[in-house]
This record gives C-alpha cells, sequence and structure tokens, in this order.
C-alpha cells in the first residue's frame, strides 16, 4: 500500500489540479482507478491508453485539445521518454501512479512525481484501484473499488465491508477468480472491460455514465442510459465464449503448457487467459492474439515473468512485461512458433 505521505501528497496533487486529464491503461484496474479519483474530484477527463507497453508521446495531443493543467497516469507500466520530454516543454505536473515491477534500468525523470508501492521499504503490488481507493476512500465508491481490484486478481482488505454493505453482489471468498467468475459484482467487472473494447464514441458515453452514477445497480440492470454497454457485452460475451471453449479443449493434451493461438476482431487474450488459469493452475497458460504483422501475447501461471524473459531471448523486437504470475508482450509473428518452443524447454 501507498504511505501516508505518499496519500497526502497525491490529494495535495488532486486539490491543485483544475483541468486534471487521467490517462489510465485499458483494462477495468486502470478505468476503476479513474473513476475513484475523478468521482473524489469532480472534475477531469480521463483518456484509455491502447498503445502497448508504454504510453506513446501520440497521446500528448490530449493534453493540448483538451487544455489539461495536470498529468495523472495510471496503471501504465511504462512511459515513454518522449511523452514526458513534451510535459517538461509545457511545465504540466506528472502523477503517475503504479503497481508493476519496474526495470531496474528504468531512469523516471525528476520532475515526475511516481507512486508504485512495489517501490517502498514495505513492498507490496496491490492493483492501482486499491491505492487509488486508499487516497479517495469514498465508502459509496467501494463497488468501484472491488470491480477493479477482483479484475486484477486480488481480493482487498476492505471486501468485507463492501460485501455487507452489498450482500446481493457479493459472495464469501477469499479467492478473487472465484469472486469475479461467480458473483455479480464479477458481472460489473465484465461489462466494464468488454465495454473498454467498443468504439472509442461508446467507451467515452461509457465513461461519461459511470461518473454520474450513483449506485451498482444503475450498471447492472440494462436501461436506456446503459444500453449500448449491455449490448456490446452480450456481443462480445458469446464470441468470447467460443473461444474459451476452444482454448479449453486443448486441455487435454499432456504437459505443462496450454498454448492457444487465435485471430479475428475480438482482442481478449488477457481475458482468456485469466479464465484458463482459473480453470488450469497446474499448467503455464499462452494466449496469442494475432492481429496485422504481430502477436499480442498473454501468459499466466507460476514464474511466468521469469519464463517470458527467458523465451523471448533473440527475438527482435519482441518486448513485454507484468507481474510474477501475470505477463503480457508483443513480438512478430513469425516469432511465435520460436516462443513457443522456448517455453516448452524452459518448463
Amino acid at each position: 500500500m501507498l504511505t501516508r505521505k505518499q496519500v497526502k501528497e497525491i490529494k495535495e496533487h488532486l486539490s491543485k489540479a483544475q483541468n486534471p486529464l487521467f490517462f489510465f491503461d485499458n483494462d477495468q484496474d486502470g478505468l476503476c482507478s479513474f473513476l475513484l479519483l475523478q468521482r473524489y474530484l469532480g472534475r477531469g477527463k480521463g483518456v484509455s491508453i491502447k498503445s502497448f507497453p508504454d504510453l506513446s508521446v501520440e497521446y500528448f495531443r490530449k493534453v493540448h485539445e483538451l487544455k489539461a493543467d495536470y498529468i495523472f497516469i495510471l496503471d501504465k507500466p511504462v512511459v515513454s521518454n518522449e511523452f514526458f520530454l513534451e510535459a517538461e516543454k509545457v511545465n504540466i505536473p506528472v502523477v503517475w501512479i503504479d503497481h508493476h515491477m519496474v526495470d531496474k534500468d528504468a531512469i523516471i525523470p525528476g520532475f515526475v512525481n511516481y507512486y508504485n508501492p512495489t517501490q517502498n521499504r514495505k513492498k507490496t503490488d496491490e492493483p492501482v484501484t486499491a491505492l487509488c481507493y486508499q487516497v479517495t476512500n469514498k465508502k459509496d465508491d467501494s463497488w468501484i473499488a472491488v470491480t477493479g481490484c477482483i479484475s486484477d486478481r486480488h481480493v482487498p482488505k476492505f471486501y468485507s465491508r463492501f460485501e455487507k454493505k452489498y450482500p446481493d453482489l457479493a459472495i464469501k471468498s477469499k479467492d478473487a477468480a472465484d469472486i469475479y467468475y461467480k458473483s455479480q459484482i464479477g458481472r460489473i467487472a465484465k461489462i466494464l472491460g468488454f465495454g473498454l473494447k467498443d468504439t472509442t464514441t461508446n467507451v467515452v458515453s461509457m465513461i461519461r455514465f459511470l461518473i454520474k452514477v450513483k449506485g451498482p445497480d444503475e450498471v447492472l440492470i440494462e436501461n436506456n442510459k446503459n444500453y449500448s454497454m449491455h449490448h456490446r457485452y452480450i456481443q462480445l460475451e458469446t464470441k468470447y465464449r467460443r473461444l474459451v471453449e476452444k482454448a479449453i479443449s486443448l486441455s487435454r493434451k499432456k504437459g505443462k503448457l496450454l498454448f492457444f493461438q487465435y485471430g479475428g476482431d475480438l482482442s481478449a487474450s488477457g481475458d482468456i487467459s485469466n479464465e484458463l488459469m482459473y480453470n488450469f493452475p497446474e499448467k503455464t497458460i499462452v494466449v496469442v492474439y494475432i492481429k496485422g504483422g504481430k502477436a499480442n501475447i498473454s501468459m499466466r501461471g507460476k514464474n511466468v515473468r521469469e519464463i517470458f524473459s527467458e523465451a523471448i531471448k533473440g527475438l527482435e523486437g519482441a518486448r513485454g512485461g507484468g507481474h510474477e504470475v501475470a505477463v503480457g508482450g508483443q513480438m512478430k509473428i513469425e516469432d511465435v512458433e520460436r516462443f513457443r518452443e522456448n517455453i516448452e524447454k524452459i518448463i
């Protein structure tokens, strides 16, 4: 968790920001982190980041377009140096809150206010949603905080309080995956996750809706305000379920590796790999999504960060990172088979 000093500093930055711009990673942890801070502050715009693995300089045009006076970066492990150079040119303060393990050679500019509990004396790696809820502590937003946390496979300390406040949304479990796949708050998490995979116009509409909602029922129950969000969820859930069933059929193969590769218009490798890990915790899970000339990789399982780093050695342009049990990466399509062979040798 953040220290008291860090929480105080982040609150001070928020109070100074009259027109903040929040850049957040394009998943539920990033989205919920933004929602917590925006609803606490009552002002600011949010932009979901789809560039991988870094927040690229192309996004800086949003700072000018929206006339931002403060930049907050949430749940993004890497930010391009060019982005920081642009921020330094116009003298805009940058607050970066993250929870990923940072490369020891990474250089973070001195003017950036960087908060990451993996670098604190007492090292932890809670989702950024949990860190933002530590800052805001708005009890009425606990459902947003739980949504972000369980999506990142973390059961927060405040889950028991949430369970008492929203018994119809919760289940009694200490397993984040159980909560995600078997509860109504998990259904909300899935709705938001698939909502982020919609068109830019619909994502913006969803964000505006979520900023104003008073409680989880307004998200869970379909109405004229959230119709497009629910429609998108049903549409993508059908495609997603077919892909998961195909991947599960591969589990009959012997060995420690479950390797699933697919293409098409649904980029959901992270979601698929999470569900496969839930069903097959003893296996190393690799899901490869092919689009254009690139392959997006999602790995789950024990020590996958080390396995991934070892397996991409010698593969030009291959990159990625994440946590000990969850990694995302990218490489050329022509290197996927060699990548698979490397993993098989390692495990």
